[in-house]
């Protein structure tokens, strides 16, 4: 398997350039991408270390780090505790297209990719009332217990809370649709996961749930599109102070 070697000249490493104040990770993830989608770093390689990355760039490696989450998230690259991060074998046209776009950690898009999503969702949700049936029900009810169950500890429920959107596109029977809900939060997830802060916000976004969940259940779809409307006003309003520093403590 190719890989990044020490003492080999690093052609990527001359392609890289400083990145500008107050953009670091944004900026490392476009140049990674450009980098990648154009095969600088062919499939199956391994990325320079965090350390070499940081230097060239002139950034902090948390920065670095926190980009090639962002990247592995988006299904570009994936993380090997203990050996490197690697290029995967089979990236998607769209998420390289679409990064190199800017829409990816560009706060100006987030907003707009955070309407999107929620267009689809009480879209999803309205379906999902009419279509679901008794499997559809289960499931749904399922992750909104996990969720319930584990607002104390937000990476789960962060988990648990993708499942119940995934689970209700899946009930809304319209593949296209869960599709392009799937590539949105691909695009949001970083964000959706750092605009998650406290115990409150997990239980307030239960609530929402709850409500989605009772309307689907009731076959009434004009108002799970109202709830997950409702959601999506205060997930949007979360997403967009997620590069806000978080409170102290």
């Amino acid at each position: 398997m190719p890989a990044f070697k020490a003492d080999d000249p690093v052609r990527a490493e001359l392609d890289l350039r400083a990145v500008p104040r107050g953009s670091a990770v944004s900026e490392v993830a476009r140049q990674m991408t450009t980098l990648i989608a154009g095969g600088t770093f062919p499939a199956g390689s391994r990325l320079p270390p965090e350390r070499r990355l940081a230097a060239t760039l002139g950034v902090g490696r948390s920065a670095v780090r926190e980009a090639l989450a962002a990247l592995e998230v988006l299904g570009l690259v994936t993380v090997r505790p203990g050996s490197g991060t690697y290029i995967r074998g089979s990236v998607s046209e769209l998420l390289p297209t679409t990064l190199s776009w800017g829409l990816m950690l560009s706060a100006e898009h987030t907003a707009h990719l955070s309407e999107v999503r929620g267009a689809l969702e009480v879209r999803a949700a309205a379906l999902a009332a009419a279509r679901c049936g008794p499997e559809d029900l289960d499931r749904l009810r399922g992750h909104l217990e996990a969720m319930e169950a584990r607002t104390g500890d937000l990476r789960a429920f962060v988990e648990a809370d993708a499942a119940f959107h995934l689970q209700l596109a899946r009930a809304a029977g319209n593949a296209v649709l869960g599709d392009l809900l799937q590539t949105v939060r691909s695009l949001l997830r970083v964000w959706v996961d750092r605009g998650l802060r406290s115990h409150e916000q997990a239980l307030t976004a239960c609530r929402e749930h709850r409500a989605v969940y009772a309307a689907i259940a009731a076959g009434d779809g004009a108002a799970a599109g109202a709830a997950m409307d409702a959601h999506m006003r205060t997930a949007g309003d979360r997403v967009e102070r997620a590069g806000e520093p978080r409170p102290a403590g």
